[in-house]
């Protein structure tokens, strides 16, 4: 006997199949990763770890390629409530995102509870000798060795009339060429004196075709491990290739000259790639080749992208806020008319009177977060919010949402120098993250920042050709159009 299924019957079953196989799907993660926490699995953050394998990702990659990036955790917010910490499959792995102050300021601070925990596609294309990735007792012997070749008085001190002149023939140049794409320039310009900075003199025989191989790798740094061709991360992971074998072939120039010849004790005459072979620690080790190279990758990627862009924002929000502008201007102005008459160009010591500027500085760092996120792995369960962090998960720290929490900076949309009049908590602004891990190279990207605006703002304007050209935040927050327009000199 056969029964014959009508249309309508027809319908409902071919629905509750895809209903079922929805179900299935969503719950694929669950069996894969909750299900083996036992009872512990009840008490997990609130949220869901997605479709099978892709997990979030998805849904991040379509928040941050749209107008709207902090939809993302919007979403999440409207759907399980204001927690601050919220349960996720991101990168391929289980994760919590942490979007508070107090939570993310106890992820970074916490060397006992949480390690680096950087996506399989960040280490490999940062290297395994990279900050990124390395334990807590060798990053602090690696910090150690490296902090003082590009931060402290005397190595800024050493930096500062390099960067003012190339800063000063830099805008010369860019006001001569019509119409030109700023953030492109701003990275050259980075890249240029952060080369300088490893390299000395011989920057500009390595420098030629580098910094193309940077973009490639920055574009793949966040992106999932999977090397086909075609993908983000295959064509990363061969530029990622050529950089390394440019550097190993400066390294082993370096070994060659420096053989005979005792090592160098005076800083003045040591460009950082001298002072990390001569390095030595107070146990008589010294940083071989892959400790070195990958110090130099993470250390000219960082020292050019952040601040090329910082820079560029910077200079825009200015531009758009005649009111600061002119504000900055006089504050400039007021250092130089004070400035002995024999003096020329800036000290250390004016750089640091430069109260407004760093204002406007650290309003752009907080407006754009360059980094979005950080991340960090449990090395055990770790309790926080009332939740469980299983060992092994990974932490985001959120910093995004951490920057535009209206609890923490009303109109947090709004570009707003004054509102660091007051000082923040611990945990309300990380745009070089925190504690033993925060950003070894802050404060030469200040003062980058500070010398470029110190000159704009006395000097020059911009006049962008589309002043509403809408941003992109992947790889990192930009113009589509690269800050397209023109610089200008302005009369005295």
């Amino acid at each position: 006997m056969v029964i014959e299924m009508g249309p309508l019957s027809v319908l409902v079953s071919i629905a509750a199949s895809f209903m079922l196989l929805r179900y299935l799907l969503r719950n694929v993660n669950w069996w894969l990763y909750e299900s083996k926490l036992g009872a512990k699995q009840h008490s997990l953050p609130p949220g869901d770890l997605g479709w099978p394998l892709i997990g979030n990702m998805w849904s991040f990659l379509r928040a941050f390629k749209s107008p709207d990036p902090d939809s993302f955790v919007d979403s999440y917010i409207s759907r399980y409530g204001k927690t601050g910490i919220y349960k996720v499959l991101m990168f391929g792995k289980p994760s919590v995102l942490v979007t508070t102050p107090d939570g993310c300021r106890k992820v970074l601070t916490d060397d006992e509870h949480f390690k680096p925990g950087w996506p399989a596609a960040t280490i490999e294309l940062a290297g395994r000798k990279s900050f990124a990735s390395i334990p807590y007792e060798d990053h602090k012997r690696l910090k150690r060795l490296t902090a003082a070749s590009i931060n402290g008085s005397e190595a800024l001190s050493l930096y500062l009339t390099y960067i003012e002149e190339n800063v000063k023939t830099s805008l010369e140049n860019w006001s001569k060429m019509g119409e030109i794409e700023f953030l492109a320039q701003m990275r050259k310009l980075t890249f240029k004196i952060i080369m300088h900075i490893f390299f000395g003199a011989s920057s500009v025989n390595v420098r030629d075709g580098l910094e193309k191989e940077y973009t490639s790798v920055n574009h793949g740094i966040r992106a999932m491990k999977i090397n086909i061709p075609g993908f983000a991360f295959h064509k990363a992971l061969k530029a990622r290739k050529g950089l390394v074998a440019i550097f190993q072939s400066v390294v082993d120039k370096k070994r060659i000259d420096m053989k005979g010849r005792a090592p160098l004790a005076d800083k003045k005459y040591k460009d950082m790639m001298d002072a990390l072979m001569d390095a030595v620690d107070e146990n008589g080790k010294s940083l071989d080749d892959e400790d070195i190279i990958d110090v130099m990758l993470m250390y000219l990627n960082a020292g050019h992208e952040s601040s090329g862009h910082i820079t560029m924002w910077a200079t825009y929000y200015l531009q758009k806020h005649p009111e600061y502008l002119q504000k900055a201007r006089e504050e400039q102005q007021e250092i130089i008319r004070k400035r002995p008459p024999t003096q020329k160009g800036l000290t250390l010591e004016e750089v640091r009177k430069m109260d407004f500027l760093s204002k406007v500085i650290d309003e752009t760092l907080r407006m754009v977060s360059f980094a979005p996120m950080i991340f960090r792995e449990a090395k055990c369960d770790v309790n926080m919010n009332g939740y469980l962090i299983p060992k092994g998960w990974t932490i985001m720290t959120w910093f995004r949402d951490v920057h535009y929490d209206n609890d923490v900076y009303p109109n947090p949309m709004e570009f707003n120098p004054y509102r660091w009049n007051k000082t923040y908590k611990a945990g309300e602004f990380l745009p070089f993250g925190a504690g033993t891990r925060l950003c070894p190279g802050n404060d030469l990207a200040k003062l980058e920042i500070s010398i470029f605006l110190h000159h704009f703002v006395m000097n020059y304007k911009l006049e962008p050709t589309n002043p509403n050209c809408p941003a992109q935040y992947l790889p990192h927050p930009r113009p589509t159009d690269n800050c397209l327009g023109r610089v200008k000199k302005i009369s005295a």
